[in-house]
């Protein structure tokens, strides 16, 4: 897709999108239960018992490496009762236990013990729901749909556009920041996917890149935005960094360099008007540089002064004053996610 041209308007996603408590129920459905969905990192499940649990879309899981050196993905609820079963972030056991009626669980989420049946074979009942997981560049995905098509039909393209960066397997995640936005998970994503507010809202990112050769790439379910530095060093790695965004709600920024690194940020939605940020910092040690700390530190200014915007954002939906807005000529890429998101949602054309 090429930027929009000439002088007829083009309206955005109607503001009513980011605001109805009716579609962002759908969105959860259609979006969110059916797509693979980044929920963490390899480094997080190194040894067997290692265990993360992980909400999206008000689905609870459990992300586990069990005795056979396998990784598992299952729903975190006991079948006897529906009773949530890890209440801890992450950790390492032998067997996980609901403190409902004492039912524990293998660390690959089959039935160890039920005390108040005289057998274990219960057919259904006798584990924790599987969920779809596979594993890209030590990035753990799943998908809640059991019918979902494996991620390389789907995000191939992506995928292999990633396979250049040959540090990425050796990374392990070091540093989590997490916040919670006042506004609607679609209101981040347009924010990310246009650089025209850089210049006002970002000073020190738009000093720090070359604006006037800013790029944003399009490809079929994800884009790519580049640009070179500014003052760049003959000793800095010739590949310019790369911030990628991942239908639905993944964006992935990329430094290539003698000690390549990669921030992640995922978000999740909440409500119509919340979103969960979570932002994972990747090294290859956990010790950090000085360098390493002055990437942190620069990337989450970015990142705080975009949660001002998007906040006076979802303000600005819940007016009378418009029904929606309109793409200027260099916002091709929110169009392009808003098309995206019209198919997810079954929207038909002209709709939006």
């Amino acid at each position: 897709m090429k930027p929009l041209t000439g002088n007829t308007l083009e309206n955005t996603l109607p503001y009513e999108n980011y605001v109805n408590p009716q579609i962002f129920e759908e969105e959860k459905k259609k979006i969110f239960q059916d797509s693979w969905i980044l929920a963490g990192h390899t480094s997080q499940v190194e040894k067997p018992g290692d265990f993360f649990t992980f909400d999206i879309a008000d689905q609870p899981l459990i992300i586990s490496r069990d005795k056979n050196n396998e990784l598992n993905a299952f729903y975190n609820i006991c079948p006897h009762r529906g009773t949530k079963v890890e209440k801890n972030e992450c950790g390492n056991k032998k067997v996980f236990t609901c403190t409902y009626h004492g039912w524990t669980f293998h660390m690959n989420g089959k039935l160890n013990r039920a005390p108040n049946f005289a057998t274990n074979e219960l057919g259904n009942h006798s584990c924790m729901p599987q969920v779809k997981l596979e594993v890209f560049q030590s990035m753990i995905f799943i998908n809640l749909n059991p019918e979902a098509r494996p991620m390389e039909e789907t995000y191939g393209e992506f995928m292999a556009n990633l396979e250049r960066y040959t540090f990425l397997e050796s990374l392990k995640k070091v540093r989590v920041n997490q916040r919670i936005i006042d506004a609607n998970w679609k209101a981040v994503i347009d924010n990310y996917l246009e650089c025209d507010h850089c210049k006002i809202a970002h000073p020190e990112f738009s000093k720090t890149f070359d604006m006037k050769n800013y790029h944003i790439d399009l490809h079929g379910n994800f884009s790519c935005q580049y640009s070179e530095l500014t003052n760049k060093s003959n000793e800095q790695q010739e590949d310019h960094a790369n911030f990628y965004w991942v239908w639905p709600n993944l964006m992935v920024s990329i430094y290539p360099g003698k000690e390549g690194n990669m921030t992640i940020s995922q978000i999740l939605p909440l409500a119509p008007d919340k979103s969960l940020a979570i932002y994972s910092y990747y090294f290859n040690s956990d010790e950090i540089s000085k360098e390493q700390e002055e990437l942190i530190r620069f990337v989450d200014q970015v990142r705080l002064e975009d949660f001002d915007l998007v906040e006076l954002l979802q303000k600005g939906f819940h007016t009378n004053a418009f029904k929606h807005g309109v793409y200027s000529p260099t916002e091709y890429a929110l169009k392009f996610f808003h098309n995206l998101y019209g198919e997810a949602m079954n929207v038909k054309e002209g709709m939006l």
